[in-house]
């Protein structure tokens, strides 16, 4: 779990819902349904028109993703593949298969298993290079939906305060219906901001963030797993992927 997410939701969201429910009125009226339809029933029609239903469906996912997945250690990384690497060298390459079920991570496993069934460095290498170019696609997919409905929730916030403010326009002579325009005009303003500034645009630099990691992350893998299928000795795998590291975190694999 990502607990730099989870602060900041709480922090983020829980300090503006004190300010409405402290101030005069409470929560309550800061709740305006026909609002929330135009900002974010908006929202998610152009976001639809922009991109495929499937990009679309995976938004709960990829907000999940961002705020609940454990991002491996590089650090820990690098000292699997060379236990991986010492059981090879001693055993063969065969003996890597009683390990495959303590993988947990499906990209690992896989090249894990391209290396047990003895396709070369290169196929190794070539194959594990596509995985891992679809996954920053995918990443890319996903961070490009949030930066877009990050763009398009303050613009239906616009559109809405200027239906609210028609409507308050078209009934001055009634004054009852004043209050419900000026509601619609300002609510939506609040909505679109809220949804774009503390949800959306957020969710894209985590995103953004994870992608490089994950990126980096896959290319020690694919160096690791490849040094592995080429018989190189365990200390000099553990030396090439240090160059992954930081220089401050280089101490942090074990000697």
């Amino acid at each position: 779990m990502d607990i730099a997410t989870i602060i900041g939701v709480i922090l983020a969201f829980g300090l503006v819902l004190f300010s409405m429910a402290t101030g005069p009125g409470g929560i309550a009226i800061f709740i305006h349904i026909p609002s929330l339809v135009i900002v974010f029933g908006g929202t998610l029609g152009v976001t639809l028109i922009c991109f495929t239903l499937d990009d679309v469906k995976s938004i709960v996912k990829i907000m999940m993703v961002t705020a609940l997945r454990p991002m491996p250690k590089p650090a820990e990384e690098i000292e699997r593949i060379v236990e991986y690497a010492n059981l090879a060298r001693k055993e063969g390459l065969l003996a890597l298969e009683s390990k495959l079920e303590e993988v947990e991570d499906t990209f690992f496993s896989k090249g894990i298993q391209l290396v047990i069934d003895g396709f070369g460095a290169d196929t190794v290498r070539d194959i594990m290079t596509l995985e891992a170019d679809w996954q920053r696609q995918r990443h890319g997919t996903g961070k490009k939906v949030m930066d877009q409905m990050g763009a398009f929730a303050p613009a239906f916030g616009m559109i809405g305060t200027l239906v609210g403010l028609v409507q308050m326009l078209q009934n001055l002579s009634d004054p009852s219906s004043i209050g419900q325009g000026m509601a619609t005009a300002l609510l939506t303003t609040l909505y679109g901001a809220v949804l774009a500034n503390m949800v959306f645009l957020p969710v894209a630099g985590k995103l953004e963030v994870l992608a490089g990691s994950e990126g980096l992350l896959r290319d020690l893998m694919i160096e690791g797993i490849v040094a592995i299928q080429s018989g190189e000795k365990p200390a000099l795998i553990k030396e090439k992927l240090k160059g992954f590291l930081p220089p401050s975190g280089r101490d942090l694999v074990e000697a």
